[in-house]
């Protein structure tokens, strides 16, 4: 693991590390203070090339954290930090993006658990359909852009509402001939992990293994119950809990849109992030709506729910009840 820079260092005589605020075996992440730019803070993600390999391959590597970068440094959107500026230092690679204040929604949803209360779907679902628009942008760039980390870890609450995904770390860049390339080497982490994606570099990710992370991050916020990993349901099928069964104020809507995004196989989830995006929100759109509003129920969710199905059977009685004496008189 390479030594992680000190409090008051300057990176390429602009950026004065103040502190580091991630860290994980190729780099840290650091907060700093932009020295062209007063006032303004940002994270500097760092990405460590080791020495021991050689130098074709380190040669590689840096020319690929350089194309990739350049990609997202194009990406203008709301829910994702702007990447500024990118540079190299000895074996060492850096990525400068906006710094995100707020928590993250892991912290949100701890915070619930302990008071034995779950997060309220609506509220989560007005995050989900600000995740769903940033991870729509991503898949629709060319060549198309998979993040492979999706988690609450991940996703800030920024203080005017605003969710952003602040973790590039695993982003994948797929060529038109879907050989995929990745920024830093690794597989995300595990309970959002989908099958296809333990094989790292080796197995074939694209834009429904980011539908499986999502589904997996909002069961998670909704459950208060971390999801089992797809490797061991792989071997114990039958092993998830639907997540209505945990939290039973949930909607049948949004249970059946998470179960279907966390299907194993990518051909069983939604093809699209457009698609998951309409079977958990359909038309729905947070924004502007009254707190008090969610997706319109569906003829099928009004079946699948035992308390509605008991009403419509009570009401199809006394309708049949009234029938029956109409005729009578």
């Amino acid at each position: 693991m390479p030594i992680p820079h000190r409090t008051g260092e300057i990176l390429k005589e602009r950026y004065k590390i103040n502190r580091i605020i991630g860290q994980g075996g190729m780099g840290s992440v650091y907060l700093a203070d932009d020295l062209r730019l007063e006032g303004r803070l940002c994270a500097v993600k760092e990405v460590f090339h080791d020495p021991q390999i050689s130098e074709t391959l380190r040669l590689q590597s840096r020319e690929q954290f350089m194309r990739e970068a350049t990609v997202l440094a194009r990406l203008d959107h709301p829910n994702l930090p702007k990447v500024s500026d990118f540079f190299s230092i000895l074996e060492r690679d850096y990525l400068v993006m906006d710094f995100v204040p707020g928590r993250d929604l892991s912290i949100l949803m701890t915070e619930a658990r302990l008071k034995n209360e779950f997060l309220e779907e609506r509220e989560v679902l007005t995050w989900a359909a600000q995740l769903a628009d940033a991870l729509i942008y991503l898949h629709g760039q060319t060549p198309s852009i998979v993040h492979r980390d999706i988690k609450p870890s991940n996703l800030k609450l920024t203080p005017n509402g605003v969710v952003k995904l602040v973790d590039f770390g695993l982003v994948k860049i797929l060529s038109s001939d879907e050989i995929t390339i990745t920024v830093v080497q690794g597989r995300g982490t595990a309970n959002y992990t989908p099958l296809e994606q333990y094989g790292g570099d080796a197995g074939h990710t694209d834009v429904r293994s980011d539908v499986f992370s999502f589904g997996a991050t909002l069961y998670h916020l909704l459950t208060n119950r971390l999801p089992q990993e797809a490797r061991d349901r792989f071997l114990q099928p039958g092993l998830l809990v639907p997540p209505r069964e945990i939290n039973s104020s949930l909607s049948p809507r949004t249970e059946r849109a998470l179960l279907w995004a966390m299907n194993l196989h990518p051909e069983e989830r939604p093809q699209s992030m457009e698609s998951f995006r309409q079977a958990l929100l359909g038309e729905w759109n947070p924004v502007g709506q009254p707190k008090s509003l969610m997706p319109a129920p569906t003829l099928i969710d009004l079946l699948s729910s035992p308390f509605e199905r008991r009403l419509i059977w009570i009401s199809l009685g006394l309708l049949f009840i009234s029938l029956i004496a109409t005729l009578w008189r």
